[in-house]
């Protein structure tokens, strides 16, 4: 091959690798890479010309299949992980080109993969969390039927226990559809204006019996220099609340007995403004805090279900924020403080 038709090669390969964002490379039948697009880099390393693919792969099957694509002439595919990406999963495919080499493409399926991943959990944890209390109810509903002469303060316990595992279900099930909603609308941004002040006083509202039975003190300050400006934010106010109520009724759960949980307003850097909700208890783990607005997640499964949690309120509040192009962050010390914030932007009317 001539340096002009070698140019005009590569050129090739890079003009139409240009074009995607997928890894795309020619070898030779040795598996030796020739030529790459810049998506090679990112997902495969350096130095990739003149080396072998195979040392660039998590595939032992590799020289087979590019044996199977020459003998045939046709299209290979094949699941593959890079080496220095070993999280990522690719489906790879191989073209035999008409002047010996071989096409190969990458495709990035780690997305897709992490996807189905979350489906899958997602269906088995709702599944679990249904099946435990709905085999309680069975159970006691069995019991009753073939003990007909049970004692009425057995049976009155009995029914407490069932009242609350249907409850449980209810409040499941609840969320489950306040998260879809959320997740389905969370593109688009409120069109609403919402005073957070008021939604913060709303949601304190809402739980100050609770925080009375408790002995628990909410005590909410607003902290900015100008304590006159507006707290006005484009947004949904059921949502805002919602919001403010999950993160509230999380501190109530997990702060120590007799305590203040402080709820302030103030402003960051950027002249967005902050809610932060503060309390005192035996504090989160830090290598907890990144998953903890999973679905699910919780620090201590066993401690969350006595207190009826269903392990979606942090979930539910994370789509929440996003919607209304906000950020949640979150620090602890362990046996000490927990913080949560929410950062929004302020209302700008557009017009």
């Amino acid at each position: 091959m001539s340096e002009k038709q070698k140019k005009t090669s590569v050129n090739s390969v890079q003009q139409f690798g240009s074009l995607i964002d997928d890894a795309f490379l020619t070898i030779d039948g040795d598996l030796t890479i020739k030529e790459i697009n810049g998506a090679c880099i990112r997902l495969l390393g350096e130095n990739l010309i003149g080396s072998s693919l195979s040392d660039k792969l998590i595939y032992n099957n590799l020289d087979t299949e590019v044996e199977t694509c020459i003998t045939s002439g046709s299209i290979i595919e094949f699941s593959t992980t890079p080496k220095i990406n070993q999280y990522r999963h690719m489906i790879g495919r191989i073209l035999p080109l008409s002047d010996g080499r071989l096409a190969v493409l990458l495709m990035d399926m780690t997305l897709q993969h992490n996807i189905e991943k979350m489906r899958r959990d997602f269906v088995a944890n709702v599944s679990h969390e249904l099946r435990s209390p709905l085999t309680s109810l069975l159970g006691f509903v069995e019991t009753m039927r073939n003990n007909l002469e049970m004692e009425q303060s057995v049976r009155e316990s009995f029914l407490k226990i069932m009242d609350e595992e249907a409850n449980r279900m209810s409040r499941l099930i609840d969320d489950l559809l306040s998260l879809s909603r959320v997740e389905i609308e969370e593109h688009i941004a409120p069109s609403g204006q919402v005073s957070v002040k008021e939604a913060v006083k709303s949601a304190i509202d809402a739980l100050a019996y609770r925080a009375d039975t408790s002995k628990h003190k909410i005590e909410f300050n607003d902290v900015r220099k100008n304590t006159e400006q507006t707290s006005q934010i484009r947004g949904d106010l059921d949502e805002i609340i919602e919001v403010f109520h999950n993160l509230l009724d999380n501190a109530l759960k997990y702060s120590y007995p007799s305590t203040t949980i402080d709820v302030s307003l103030s402003e960051n850097q950027t002249g967005n403004l902050v809610l932060a909700i503060k309390n005192n208890g035996d504090g989160i783990d830090e290598k907890h805090i990144p998953r903890l607005t999973e679905r699910f997640y919780r620090v201590d499964k066993g401690r969350s279900r006595q207190m009826g949690g269903t392990g979606l309120g942090l979930a539910i509040v994370k789509h929440i924020i996003n919607k209304h192009r906000g950020q949640l962050f979150i620090r602890s010390k362990p046996k000490h403080e927990t913080v949560f914030e929410v950062h929004l932007p302020y209302f700008s009317d557009p017009n």
